[in-house]
């Protein structure tokens, strides 16, 4: 099967899709991720659970409680996601391109990560302000009443750059390595069920194809949420007021690890985070393609040049 054009009008719909999925997805959970990085705030208080973690927000707050961050959530997750699905398409239709059918085919995983590299790390520069913002109003409630009373109060008492890009080093040790295990992990989970049941992308029906891009989502999230929380830790902590001292970036983020210890970076709230990463990324790849085909485009795919000798 010949593969379609892949124009600007493909890689906005590509980038659409990957906004409204990325902000639906997000949003959705957006109380999953006020008690997963309170628990990360402050593992001392919240120190009984995920379930217990919702109680006790419930209890101080209110059910509003757990909606705090929702508006940054929901705006700077549309941002991101827009750079980084159509980023990824951008990215991985030209390096196929370059290379050509059969080449393509032999290296799409290095393809799958560069090209989720690249467009992670392009996304990230919008996201970061939005994410800085989120945890700010997710550790201090009081800070302010949402997004448009947050932004210039932050500007105001620490600038551009400390307010909104403390966090830029971990979000791209967080988000970076996610989003190339994510697309990665994805492709291949995919490429394997598909081989199981002995049918193709092109031969399946439209619920078969969801039912797919669901379960190689909750592969791929589980995978990406292991390899990325470290760094996801770090970033809760560090946007963080006052946190890790008054120093630079840098040496805030070594004062906090070392506070921290290896094992409660990589334990702490990583269960509530697998729960929420698996089922975010499987929300994800399935409303993507859902609005891929809605919008008319017809998705890339790898094709291996062995299928057409058959």
């Amino acid at each position: 099967m010949t593969q379609p054009v892949f124009d600007l009008t493909y890689y906005v719909k590509g980038a659409l899709a990957g906004g409204i999925c990325c902000s639906v997805t997000h949003g959705a959970l957006c109380p999953v991720d006020v008690v997963k990085t309170r628990i990360q705030l402050e593992p001392l208080k919240y120190n009984k659970g995920m379930i217990d973690g919702f109680r006790q927000v419930i209890k101080a707050e209110g059910m509003a409680g757990l909606a705090t961050g929702l508006g940054p959530t929901a705006v700077g997750y549309f941002v991101q996601g827009w750079f980084k699905f159509g980023g990824v398409e951008f990215f991985k239709t030209k390096a196929a391109g370059f290379l050509g059918e059969e080449k393509a085919w032999q290296y799409r995983i290095p393809i799958y990560l560069g090209a989720a590299a690249g467009a992670e790390f392009i996304a990230d520069i919008f996201l970061c302000p939005l994410e800085a913002t989120r945890i700010r109003l997710v550790s201090n409630p009081s800070y302010a009443s949402g997004l448009m009373t947050a932004f210039p109060k932050i500007i105001k008492q620490e600038g551009v750059v400390k307010g909104f890009y403390s966090g830029f080093g971990p979000i791209l040790f967080k988000q970076v390595p996610y989003t190339m295990a994510k697309f990665a992990v994805q492709g291949w989970a995919a490429e394997q069920m598909y081989r199981a049941i002995r049918t193709s992308p092109d031969q399946a029906s439209e619920g078969l194809k969801l039912t797919l891009a669901l379960s190689s989502g909750v592969v791929a999230g589980v995978a990406a949420a292991i390899v990325s929380h470290p760094a996801d830790t770090l970033l809760s902590l560090v946007n963080k007021e006052g946190a890790g001292g008054n120093g630079t970036i840098m040496q805030r983020l070594v004062v906090l690890a070392k506070e921290s210890g290896f094992r409660k970076l990589c334990l702490t709230g990583l269960g509530p985070r697998c729960v929420m990463i698996g089922s975010l990324t499987a929300g994800q790849f399935a409303i993507f393609d859902t609005v891929m085909s809605l919008t008319g485009a017809q998705k890339f795919k790898f094709v291996d040049p062995a299928s057409k000798i058959e």
